[in-house]
C-alpha cells in the first residue's frame, strides 16, 4: 500500500502570502512613481534654469550692443514700468546691432527688439520680437520664457536706479541696465539678476 503526502497550502497561508505580495507591490509601485516624480521635477527645474540663463545671456548681448543717436528717430531705447498680478512686468524696446543674414536676400545689421510681458491662463510669459530696421515686415512675437514670476528692467541714471526710460526724453542711453528675472522653484520664487552697460554710445 502506497501512501502519498497530498498536503498543500491552507487557505489562511494563501491569504497571508497574498497580503504580503500586495504590500510589497504597493511599496515598489509607490517608490517607482516617487522616483519618476522626482526626476520630472528635477528636469523641470533644469529646463527653467536653462531658459533663464539663455534669456539673460541674450539680453546682455543685445543691450550691450544697443544703439542710439540723438536726432535719429529710428534709434531708441525705451523701458516701460508695468505691473501684472502684483508682479513686475516691464516692457523693453530698443535698437541693437545684430548679424546680417547670408544669401541674396537684403539684410540689415540694425534690429528693433522688443521684450513684452503677456498674460496666459493667469500666468506671466515673456515674449520677444525682432525686426530688421530698414524692412517693413511686421515682427512676430514668440514666447521667450513661460511661467514667469516677474520681469523687471531698471536703468541707472545720476546715481539711482529708475524703472522707466525713454531716449526721446532722456536723449541718451542709460549708464547701465539691471534686469531681474523671477521664476518659480517648487513652492518658492527665485530671482536671477544681471547688469549690462551699453557699449555703443553716440
Amino acid at each position: 500500500m502506497i501512501i502519498t503526502d497530498r498536503r498543500g497550502f491552507t487557505l489562511l497561508e494563501l491569504l497571508v502570502a497574498l497580503a504580503l505580495l500586495v504590500i510589497i507591490a504597493a511599496a515598489v509601485y509607490g517608490s517607482y512613481f516617487s522616483v519618476i516624480r522626482g526626476r520630472d521635477s528635477a528636469l523641470a527645474g533644469m529646463e527653467s534654469l536653462r531658459e533663464t540663463t539663455v534669456t539673460l545671456a541674450l539680453l546682455r548681448k543685445e543691450i550691450s550692443s544697443a544703439l542710439f543717436r540723438s536726432g535719429d528717430k529710428r534709434l531708441f531705447f525705451v523701458v516701460e514700468d508695468r505691473d501684472q498680478f502684483g508682479k513686475p512686468a516691464s516692457n523693453l524696446s530698443f535698437t541693437t546691432l545684430g548679424m546680417t543674414r547670408s544669401g541674396d536676400t537684403p539684410s540689415s545689421d540694425l534690429r528693433a527688439v522688443r521684450y513684452q510681458t503677456r498674460e496666459k491662463e493667469g500666468k506671466l510669459l515673456l515674449a520677444r520680437s525682432e525686426k530688421e530696421l530698414f524692412f517693413d515686415i511686421d515682427p512676430q512675437f514668440y514666447p521667450q520664457m513661460e511661467e514667469l514670476e516677474g520681469f523687471l528692467v531698471e536703468c541707472y541714471d545720476s546715481g539711482k536706479w529708475v524703472r522707466s526710460w525713454d531716449t526721446a526724453l532722456n536723449a541718451r542711453l542709460p549708464e547701465a541696465v539691471r534686469i531681474t528675472l523671477t521664476v518659480k522653484d517648487g513652492d518658492k520664487s527665485i530671482s536671477y539678476r544681471t547688469f549690462v552697460r551699453p557699449r555703443v554710445r553716440q
